[in-house]
């Protein structure tokens, strides 16, 4: 098994109204070339929490911090423009929340919870991860 250091929340840069699935990131991601999803854990629109690429295999979702950290992306972050927008909902924040702590149980509770846009120059998650996670 990797040493997880650190979650990685994102979102998928979509309209907070488009319900996109987890095959829909898989789908985007395998034609980009990729093996997988990059994204470890996958939250819709609703809350729900699908799992994407296997938590035991190195995620591609941060250049150069993808073999200590765990992904998580939640559907949505812009506005009706196409503008980075905190468009995460309560169930979506419930939902990570519960994915943090069940991550935390299986790894410690030292892991930290940044935000894509902490590592690099990117809206994304479109918030400041600390405001909701901790």
């Amino acid at each position: 098994m990797r040493k997880i250091k650190r979650i990685i929340v994102h979102c998928s840069a979509t309209k907070a109204s488009q319900d996109i699935t987890v095959e829909d990131v898989r789908r985007w991601h395998k034609l980009r070339g990729w093996s997988d999803i990059g994204y470890h854990y996958f939250i819709d629109i609703h809350g729900a929490v699908s799992i994407g690429r296997p938590i035991y295999k190195q995620g591609a979702h941060v250049k150069g911090h993808n073999g200590d950290s765990v992904g998580i992306c939640y559907a949505g972050g812009v506005d009706s423009k196409g503008k980075p927008k905190d468009t995460l909902t309560k169930p979506q924040r419930d939902a990570i929340q519960t994915v943090i702590d069940s991550i935390r149980v299986l790894f410690g509770n030292r892991i930290t919870i940044h935000g894509h846009n902490e590592f690099a120059n990117k809206a994304c998650p479109s918030f400041k991860v600390e405001k909701h996670f901790s």
